[in-house]
């Protein structure tokens, strides 16, 4: 019986699954955002959530953590100086998971994308805000 079992297999041995997950939070680090299996990508969000908050309090110890899993020096770097500094005083929630509409063609496998999220209360410009502002006509003013 699995009662209590948390975490996907994914088909894979614990090694297997280890590096997968570990390549994948490299992806995500370097890219801001990967597209794989709606699973795949809510079992990285465990491990991603984990790294970034251990990246907000800047020591060794914590450093030497977060290279256990990434194992590389320049990302552990990007990860301190970069993207936690983005999160400082945000609880949780550094990243998203979003399904796509269509499935993957070869085996119709659910897909979704994830994404670290923006500093909090930062907001993405949106179209309104992006395009500049008409002035509006008066009725002053003369018509052309």
């Amino acid at each position: 019986m699995r009662h209590k079992k948390s975490g996907r297999k994914f088909g894979r041995n614990a090694s297997h699954r280890k590096a997968m997950l570990r390549n994948m939070a490299r992806s995500l680090f370097i890219h801001e955002r990967i597209r794989t299996t709606e699973h795949k990508a809510k079992e990285l969000r465990g491990v991603v959530e984990h790294l970034v908050t251990l990246a907000q309090t800047d020591s060794v110890h914590a450093r030497r953590l977060v290279y256990k899993v990434l194992e590389n020096h320049q990302l552990v770097a990007r990860l301190f100086d970069e993207i936690a500094p983005r999160f400082k005083g945000q609880p949780g929630g550094y990243t998203r998971v979003v399904k796509m509409g269509l499935p993957r063609a070869g085996d119709c496998a659910a897909m979704a994308v994830i994404e670290l999220t923006k500093q909090a209360g930062e907001v993405a410009p949106t179209a309104e805000a992006a395009a500049p502002a008409a002035t509006p006509a008066t009725p002053d003013a003369p018509q052309e």
